[in-house]
C-alpha cells in the first residue's frame, strides 16, 4: 500500500495536473481518491448516467463510445489524461460510454463527495484540478472542431455543386 502510494505520487508528480503542486500536495490529492482497476471491455461510465466521479488514467487506455447497439468509438483517453469531467461538472447525463481498452486499466477516482471536501480543505489543490479539467475540455472541444472542419471539407469540397 505504501509503495503503491509512492508510485502514484511519482507518476502524478510528472503529469500536467500536478505540475504546480508540491509532493505533499500530490500525496494529499491521492488521499482523496480511490484506485480502481478495469479489464478490457469493462464499462467505466454508462450513457445516461450523471457523472458522480472524475477519473484520472494512471495505466492502460480507455475509449469513449456513442450508440447503444452499434457502438462507434468517438474518443480515446490514454495514461495521464482526465476523463468524466464534463458530466461531473455540468451534472447532465453522459452522452458517451467509457470502456477500458486494456486489461489492468488503472484509474484514480475522485468522487463528488471527496471533491467537495477537497474544495473546502485544500482549495489550492482543487483549483489546480479544476484548471486541468478546463484544459482537458478545451482539448476535447478543439479536437471535435477539427473533426467537424475535416468532415465539412470532405462533404462540401471546394468546386462541388
Amino acid at each position: 500500500m505504501v509503495s503503491e502510494k509512492i508510485d502514484l505520487t511519482q507518476f502524478l508528480n510528472q503529469q500536467y495536473l500536478c505540475e504546480s503542486l508540491t509532493i505533499k500536495e500530490v500525496t494529499t490529492l491521492i488521499d482523496y481518491t480511490e484506485l480502481v482497476t478495469f479489464n478490457k471491455g469493462d464499462v467505466i461510465a454508462e450513457i445516461g448516467d450523471v457523472g458522480e466521479a472524475l477519473y484520472f488514467v494512471i495505466a492502460g487506455e480507455t475509449a469513449l463510445y456513442a450508440g447503444d447497439k452499434a457502438e462507434s468509438q468517438v474518443g480515446h483517453i490514454k495514461s495521464g489524461e482526465l476523463m468524466g469531467e464534463m458530466s461531473f461538472f455540468d451534472r447532465n447525463p453522459r452522452s458517451v460510454r467509457a470502456k477500458a481498452l486494456t486489461n489492468g486499466t488503472r484509474l484514480l477516482k475522485l468522487s463528488r463527495a471527496m471533491y467537495k471536501r477537497l474544495r473546502v480543505e485544500h482549495p489550492y489543490i482543487a483549483v489546480n484540478l479544476l484548471e486541468h479539467a478546463i484544459v482537458s475540455l478545451d482539448h476535447l472541444f478543439r479536437q471535435v472542431s477539427q473533426d467537424v472542419s475535416t468532415f465539412n471539407s470532405y462533404f462540401y469540397a471546394p468546386g462541388r455543386k
